[in-house]
């Protein structure tokens, strides 16, 4: 199992954002975490690459939050930079370094994750850009590109060092309807080589069409829905 979330409960400051928490991934599980703006979404993934805390739940004997081998309720500050090393992370707005080219963008995570060798580099970041399509843009700077093409290169650049997961915070939310489909069935491709993903959306209709385990926030919970997903999406689409 790659993540491990038994009853834990997740903080920001004082306040409890989600309680008892029990979320698992295993390798090429493709999991959609859905609810209304506020119910926790975000925060849950915050804890998976250690930007939040998690704590065990002190009315449960079972409590664990594991990740790739690593106790978050016990995991070490200097031992952070390793675990992200081995997590791919995709935010809503691509979060590219305007200033630098794509090549150069690609370049710049791999040097600051160790590589050295430039032809090592240089080949690597070929393949990533191939696997999204985007061999053609190598050269040219973020803001020559769309949207959609700036989250593929984001989500080329979390694939840099061969995650076992790919974390990605509403991916599609600035996006258009078909270059939003484009990018979900491109991250539902990668999670069949084996990556999980793990992706918050409210386009609750990809779910549709590119099925996957869905778990729901609601009232400081998180649950698996994925069975009784069809019952609750209504709800989900008319407070968003």
């Amino acid at each position: 199992m790659l993540i491990n979330y038994e009853n834990v409960d997740i903080y920001q400051e004082d306040t409890c954002i989600l309680n008892n928490v029990c979320f698992h991934a295993e390798e090429g599980e493709f999991i959609y975490i859905i609810g209304k703006v506020g119910s926790g979404k975000s925060s849950l993934l915050k804890t998976l690459y250690c930007e939040l805390d998690v704590e065990t739940n002190a009315d449960c004997e079972q409590s664990k939050a594991e990740i790739l081998g690593y106790d978050l309720t016990k995991i070490k500050r200097k031992e952070i930079p390793s675990l992200r090393r081995e997590l791919g992370i995709i935010f809503q707005d691509f979060q590219l370094l305007h200033d630098k080219s794509v090549c150069k963008n690609l370049e710049f995570v791999l040097k600051a994750t160790g590589w050295k060798d430039k032809k090592d580099i240089a080949t690597r970041i070929d393949e990533v850009l191939k696997l999204v399509e985007m061999e053609h843009k190598k050269d040219k700077m973020p803001h020559e590109l769309s949207g959609g093409e700036q989250q593929r290169i984001a989500i080329a650049r979390s694939l840099l060092n061969e995650p076992k997961i790919i974390i990605a915070d509403e991916p599609t939310g600035n996006l258009d309807k078909d270059t939003a489909e484009h990018i979900v069935e491109l991250l539902k491709n990668i999670s069949q080589q084996g990556t999980a993903i793990i992706m918050t959306t409210h386009n609750i209709n990809m779910i549709d069409k590119y099925p996957g385990v869905v778990y729901c926030c609601s009232e400081k919970e998180i649950k698996d829905v994925t069975k009784e997903y069809n019952k609750i999406k209504i709800d989900i689409a008319e407070n968003n």
